[in-house]
């Protein structure tokens, strides 16, 4: 009587994709962010319709119109754009952090899961909190301000491929950290000068031409533009090459990703 073989070690026994650990895996994430959501959706909300309010009572009714459109109506799609991308890399950032730093990264490792596996699980959850406070920022500003909808394929490419980005670049600064020291540093040397120099309360056409053509290579610029393009019908840069930007960024972000968790690097004692 024959018996059968085990598998050899470190033999996969789910097929090309063990689809089931990718989705325990991204239910993990998303139900971490979402045990929370006060402090993760709520809290952001809040924030940005403070913006909203400040620049809408202070300046707002001084401000000219940009490009034919209300002040106000140009500066909401940056600011809903801004929550995503913040939201999408603390998200990421934060989870592999902490769980480094609890010592229960183990947990996420040890499983059956490829690093494109683990890639893609923590990524989508990232992405997911990213567009959940998107749509709950769009919402509670729709009674205030009017956002319509010029193109649809915008608002859905720039609103996804944005929360991915940052999703993607809040794992390489989660892996790269050893403690929130680090972690605060990305955000507020990398992500938030990034974010506040990119348009999002103002458009670069009304800056210097050297500082104009220095907010060309901020790949942000790109989001958020593309972004208000869907809302407003107006761009102050390239499609093209926001879209090019767009895939080209993730395209090497995620590259990256699989590398590091491949290879262990900060993660594997």
């Amino acid at each position: 009587m024959s018996l059968t073989p085990y598998p050899e070690e470190g033999a996969r026994r789910f097929g090309a994709v063990n689809w089931l650990g990718v989705w325990t895996l991204y239910l993990k994430e998303v139900r971490r962010f979402w045990k929370v959501m006060t402090q993760t959706i709520a809290a952001p909300v809040i924030t940005t319709l403070l913006y909203l309010a400040i620049f809408a009572l202070a300046i707002g009714k001084f401000r000219p119109d940009v490009h034919g459109v209300p002040f106000i109506e140009f500066l909401a799609p940056g600011l809903v754009m801004m929550t995503m991308i913040q939201n999408a890399f603390a998200n990421t950032s934060s989870s592999i952090l902490i769980s480094k730093i609890q010592g229960n990264i183990v947990d996420v490792l040890m499983p059956p899961l490829s690093p494109g596996e683990l890639n893609f699980g923590i990524a989508m959850a990232g992405v997911t909190r990213g567009l959940l406070c998107g749509a709950v920022t769009t919402l509670a500003m729709l009674p205030f301000v009017h956002m319509g909808i010029e193109h649809a394929w915008a608002i859905v490419f720039y609103a996804v491929g944005a929360s991915l980005m940052l999703s993607l670049l809040g794992m390489l600064g989660g892996i790269w950290s050893e403690k929130f020291d680090h972690l605060q540093a990305v955000t507020n040397f990398v992500i938030l000068p990034l974010t506040f120099l990119s348009g999002t309360f103002y458009s670069v056409t009304q800056l210097p031409d050297l500082a104009h053509e220095v907010t060309k290579w901020n790949p942000v610029f790109y989001l958020i533009d593309g972004f208000r393009y869907g809302v407003t019908g107006h761009a102050d840069g390239s499609l093209g090459t926001g879209i090019a930007i767009v895939l080209g960024v993730n395209l090497v972000l995620w590259v990256l990703c699989h590398i590091l968790f491949h290879t262990g690097y900060r993660l594997k004692a």
